[in-house]
């Protein structure tokens, strides 16, 4: 049989997380989880004897999932063919009791998700760590900012990257708060009424509850749902992808921008030795990485789509229509941010800035920059906001269409604002907020020390994901 694989699994996630929703690691998580339920309904209880919960735990890890799927043909029913081969392997059958297919499936992906989730915390603090450390390097480094990428004001590489860097610490506010909050279905049977672990404990309520809060403890998950049916609400899920897109978000502005810089050769993600560019340009050094982040996410926004289809679409207590989405969902999406923050992170590693361009690029542009700053300097002298502005923007559209087809070499913008009348402002004056221009960046750093004191109180608190390092990419 031809076995055509994952993508996103085989060619962009680390191997923590492929362990975690490879489909041999999601059977042994379901035999440790009907192991902790067998030892918590023996110890409230329940006649289970420990030689059975001795075989199942010598035989958890012995995964044969070509005899599962032999045995689901048959059954045609998931669960069934793996309750059958456990039962098989430990020659008891002690497993399941008063559960029903949620029971098991619903908790163990959660698991998975919840995993997972710890798994891209530390990625994002390894990030931020790095994003910290460029903002301090290029603290003052002065260059052209752009909005709608047309030259604006001035800013320097260290704000832009403590910019980017802020909308990832949010998100990651977003993530702590999914991680603490996160609610286990728990053990309710086939309507959430707990019908058959009632029956079992002789309707001791006490002892059900009990029995609910160590399979918690086995999850590693505080909280859960009480008032659920067959399954959880699916809005959980879509939260769940939402805060994954979130994160993507930030690196992925990153990464766009650091493209765009790439083409003005004053940034680049960096080129490995041997790393070829083009198979026929023998020149170019393409933002290949930057590119894979921006692809990563819009497939998070596709699983989004995907996940917001099915939030508030469950008939009555439950059905399990959302199954072959899920499936997809919930795996691939994990799979997707993995690769992308750890492309992200080998792309803080390597990249660089390139002053010497960055120089050339503000010599062209300062006087444009500057143009606000001269328009407060009219106006204080008694000029109309509207008269200086319509004068300048006259000088400037005139300089840079003269600029654009080679009537002059230089930017003279100086020159035509010291002749206009309207402005009032002598070529001194214009000659001294020029000179002051690389101090006009407003409070570009101030504001990146705040990013900076976030970031260090965060790695102190997580010094061992702050040290993270990525794995080799492709």
């Amino acid at each position: 049989m031809t076995m055509i694989p994952n993508v996103l699994a085989e060619r962009y996630a680390t191997e923590p997380m492929k362990a975690i929703w490879s489909a041999e690691g999601r059977i042994v998580l379901e035999r440790e989880f009907w192991i902790a339920v067998m030892k918590g309904q023996r110890d409230l209880g329940l006649d289970i004897p420990e030689e059975a919960i001795a075989a199942y735990e010598s035989v958890k890890d012995q995964v044969d999932a070509q005899s599962i799927m032999d045995r689901e043909r048959i059954t045609r029913h998931d669960v069934k063919a793996r309750i059958e081969e456990f039962c098989d392997l430990a020659g008891h059958e002690q497993i399941h009791k008063g559960m029903t297919s949620r029971d098991l499936t619903e908790n163990v992906e959660q698991l998975q998700v919840f995993r997972s989730l710890g798994v891209i915390h530390t990625k994002v603090v390894a990030a931020l760590a790095r994003m910290k450390k460029h903002s301090v390097t290029w603290r003052d480094l002065f260059i052209t900012a752009r909005t709608h990428n047309v030259a604006a004001q001035p800013t320097t590489f260290g704000k832009r990257i403590a910019m980017f860097g802020e909308d990832l610490l949010v998100a990651l506010e977003q993530l702590d708060h999914l991680i603490e909050t996160y609610p286990v279905r728990g053990l309710k049977g086939a309507v959430g009424t707990q019908l058959d672990q009632l029956s079992l404990f002789d309707n001791d309520a006490e002892k059900v509850d009990q029995l609910e809060q160590r399979v918690m403890e086995h999850l590693g998950i505080k909280r859960r749902w009480t008032n659920v049916g067959q399954v959880y609400p699916r809005s959980l899920d879509t939260t769940t992808v939402s805060v994954l897109l979130a994160l993507a978000s930030g690196p992925s502005s990153f990464a766009k921008t650091l493209r765009l810089m790439a083409g003005h050769e004053t940034a680049s993600e960096g080129f490995a030795k041997g790393q070829t560019g083009s198979s026929a340009m023998p020149h170019k050094m393409n933002s290949r990485s930057c590119e894979r982040v921006n692809g990563f996410h819009t497939i998070l926004q596709g699983y989004l789509s995907m996940g917001a289809a099915l939030a508030g679409d469950q008939w009555n207590e439950g059905d399990v229509s959302c199954s072959v989405v899920r499936r997809v969902m919930l795996p691939d999406a994990f799979f997707a941010i993995d690769g992308l923050l750890e492309t992200f992170i080998t792309i803080l590693d390597q990249m660089d800035a390139y002053p010497a361009v960055i120089e050339r690029e503000n010599a062209y542009y300062l006087p444009f920059l500057m143009t606000t700053t001269i328009m407060m300097e009219a106006v204080k002298n008694g000029v109309g906001r509207e008269t200086a502005h319509k004068a300048i923007k006259e000088h400037a559209v005139g300089t840079v269409n003269d600029l654009r087809v080679g009537k002059i070499t230089s930017n003279d913008l100086l020159d035509r604002l010291a002749g206009d009348d309207r402005l009032g402002l002598s070529r001194e004056q214009l000659d001294a907020i020029l000179a002051g221009g690389q101090d006009k960046i407003g409070a570009a750093k101030a504001q990146l020390d705040t990013f900076v004191a976030t970031v260090d109180k965060l790695v102190a608190d997580n010094p061992n994901a702050a040290a993270y390092e990525p794995g080799a990419i492709l």
